[in-house]
């Protein structure tokens, strides 16, 4: 039962799914050194051919032996359930990309309009980025290695005692098998640190391209913009002051935990860096948080990410406002580009050009409908050169998306091929 008599981590409770918080509780880490102690008893025994074990579990080893091995388990048990709940994110955003690859939008660069993309090519973007994330982690996942059982300095001495050397690489190839891990070839008391700094970046660098997808999130849910919106439900409140108030707190408490999971690489280079001559215990109190909650910010950000990207709400009218405010300007290109291959003297026509923009821009910072449309079809300089038809033509959205929508369901397709190809990661 839950003591809120005094501090208790919010992992504990908030963050997390029940599963991820079962992988890094005391209860399993002690399963996972007692199967170890046992799984050492057993080889010990086939090894001096000794019809009792109880009095030499743990003969020859170091603490590390038991502990050091028991985080990798729980590193790669994590790792699966990370690369699980990736897999459902991903799934998601390939539906999306598929559905919105030709919806056109206006796209923003220093958050300022710049040209037409389409929706289906922006989610592409933050899939694209997870989607090598998920190679990442895998290919981390699968080239984990253990300290294996190599005594207080990793030579192995004490085993050899024990055993007799010729008995090692069997004993090491038995255990080895019976944990189903790799072990490092040359360790000391520990397993390399810099293993632990590979995973947690890995981590960290999957959480800035959530991070981003929250932070868009947020920007595009705000008024000015009007495309997007998380979740809202029937029941839920803003604001206890502005009943009014829509608040995007799935994408914010995103943010708050992946800013949180940033800095946690640095912690584990330290440990890896600081790890001097064949061991200090330096790292091993900030071990005892910055694994699990690594893992448990990870839980919390895909979950919550999973949940935003289900319910995901995306407002067409929002969108068609900004596009018929802002792509007018952007085919301005394509216009100066024909009147150039139609004869016009350029830079009298990139003056025209400019001025038409320059007053549609303040029509529509008024709130008016964009004019320049109307601008340059009724501008009868530009019309000796290129017909009102043409001109409409010229100025249409979707003349003015390159290839892009094919390039994001490239990336939908990489991901349904990970759903047939890898599906259990």
């Amino acid at each position: 039962m839950t003591n809120f008599e005094t501090y208790l981590s919010p992992y504990t409770w908030r963050y997390g799914t029940p599963e991820m918080r079962k992988i890094w509780s005391e209860t399993h880490k002690r399963f996972l050194w007692r199967q170890i102690h046992d799984l050492m008893a057993e080889v010990k025994v086939y090894a001096q051919q000794c019809s009792q074990a109880g009095g030499i579990i743990h003969l020859g080893a170091t603490s590390m032996d038991v502990k050091d091995n028991a985080v990798v388990l729980q590193i790669r048990q994590s790792l699966n359930q990370v690369l699980s709940s990736l897999r459902d994110v991903l799934k998601i955003f390939a539906d999306l990309i598929e559905k919105h690859a030709e919806t056109p939008i206006i796209a923003f660069t220093h958050l300022q309009p710049a040209e037409p993309s389409t929706l289906g090519y922006r989610l592409a973007q933050y899939a694209q980025d997870l989607e090598a994330d998920y190679q990442a982690l895998r290919r981390i996942r699968n080239n984990l290695r253990g300290k294996g059982f190599t005594g207080a300095v990793g030579t192995s001495a004490s085993f050899a005692e024990l055993l007799g050397i010729e008995q090692l690489p069997e004993f090491k190839k038995r255990v080895s098998e019976l944990l189903n891990l790799s072990f490092f070839p040359v360790v000391t008391q520990t397993y390399p640190r810099r293993q632990d700094y590979q995973v947690v970046s890995a981590l960290a660098g999957m959480g800035a391209v959530l991070y981003k997808f929250a932070f868009d999130l947020r920007i595009l849910q705000s008024p000015s913009f009007a495309e997007w919106a998380e979740p809202f439900g029937a029941q839920q409140v803003g604001s206890s002051a502005m009943p009014f108030k829509r608040n995007p707190i799935r994408a914010e408490k995103m943010d708050s935990l992946a800013r949180l999971l940033a800095q946690l690489p640095r912690v584990a280079w330290d440990n890896a860096a600081h790890s001097l001559l064949e061991r200090t215990l330096d790292d091993s109190a900030n071990r005892r948080t910055i694994l699990p909650e690594a893992f448990l910010i990870t839980d919390e950000l895909l979950r919550v990410a999973k949940q935003i990207l289900s319910g995901l709400r995306i407002f067409e009218d929002g969108i068609e406002r900004n596009l018929e405010n802002y792509a007018p300007f952007a085919a301005t290109e394509r216009v100066l580009m024909a009147l150039g291959k139609a004869g016009a003297d350029r830079q009298e026509m990139h003056e025209r050009l400019r001025q038409h923009s320059l007053k549609a821009w303040d029509a529509v910072q008024r709130g008016a409908p964009n004019p320049l449309e109307d601008l340059i079809v009724g501008d009868t300089e530009i019309r000796r050169y290129i017909t009102p038809e043409r001109l409409l033509a010229l100025m249409s959205v979707s003349a003015y998306l390159g290839d892009a929508p094919q390039r994001a369901l490239t990336v939908a397709q990489t991901i349904r091929e990970i759903e047939t190809t890898d599906p259990h990661n």
